[in-house]
């Protein structure tokens, strides 16, 4: 069972992901559709073969992170990530489980380029973690979401606890936690989990324009924007400050756009833009 064609570029030849080109955009689809697209270690495996490639591409500015069929992903594959490892000596079963752990968190907590979420569906158990792992995320208000791990008797791990806990407020996430309760997209949303939740008919959309908006944004300063955003969690505010006014100078180095010079110029020389209500133009 395998995705339909959406007429786009199709690249690679992974067996458990499907990657499409869409002008400046990666579409990249989980693909175990007969499986809930749940993560087994081939699959992982291939994710990390897929983001080390996009990553140097010059050609994809954003990657979407999708499921094929009716799910995101149903989690981690019981039989063959967990029953399959489990007699496995311990450093037999880090090296088999260890391709999950980089790409859902390690990987992607630290891309360079814009990442977002598209959550189609079902999302359970170590779903969260890459969905969390991404900068954004978009759900279906269709969308099912749970935690269903205390229902079959162990904890949500593989940082999936600290996933949800990163995103939810606490009372949120303990309840889900503790129940193994389902909540849709809308709640989702509604909770902080997801920035947005849209009609499924909506979803693809509604996540492109999204990502035309950020191949928009100055390459240099969005990368470095991301990336500031996640550093200064926990920072002091004294060294906050020191570390957003060294990024900020390392931003502006490392641009070959220069943009914070085109846009001081563009608006208080040229008066041709207003900050607040869109970007420089780029290119001049």
């Amino acid at each position: 069972m395998t995705t339909q064609s959406t007429g786009l570029e199709r690249i690679g030849n992974w067996k458990n992901v499907i990657v499409e080109f869409d002008a400046g955009i990666a579409w990249v689809t989980l693909n175990r559709p007969e499986k809930r697209n749940a993560m087994s270690p081939a699959l992982n495996d291939d994710m990390v073969e897929v983001l080390d490639a996009l990553e140097v591409n010059e050609d994809v500015g954003v990657v979407i992170i999708t499921g094929a069929g009716e799910s995101f992903t149903a989690g981690m594959d019981l039989r063959e990530y967990f029953r399959a490892v489990d007699h496995l000596p311990y450093l037999q079963q880090v090296r088999a489980r260890r391709s999950a752990w980089h790409w859902q968190w390690r990987v992607l907590m630290n891309y360079p380029k814009a990442t977002i979420a598209m959550v189609n569906g079902w999302c359970f158990g170590g779903g969260f973690t890459p969905l969390v792992g991404c900068d954004l995320a978009i759900a279906a208000d269709e969308a099912q979401f749970g935690l269903s791990e205390i229902n079959w008797g162990i904890i949500p791990g593989g940082n999936v606890t600290r996933a949800v806990v990163a995103t939810m407020n606490q009372r949120d996430a303990l309840f889900y936690i503790m129940t193994g309760r389902t909540f849709d997209g809308k709640k989702a949303a509604q909770m902080g989990l997801v920035n947005e939740s849209v009609p499924k008919a909506q979803l693809r959309e509604h996540t492109r324009a999204l990502a035309v908006e950020l191949l928009g944004k100055n390459p240099t300063v969005l990368r470095a924007a991301k990336q500031a955003a996640r550093a200064v969690q926990g920072m002091s505010w004294e060294l906050s400050d020191d570390y957003l006014m060294a990024k900020s100078m390392q931003a502006r180095f490392l641009d070959p756009d220069k943009g914070r010079e085109k846009g001081l110029k563009q608006f208080l020389d040229e008066k041709s833009f207003r900050p607040g209500l869109g970007g420089y133009k780029r290119g001049e």
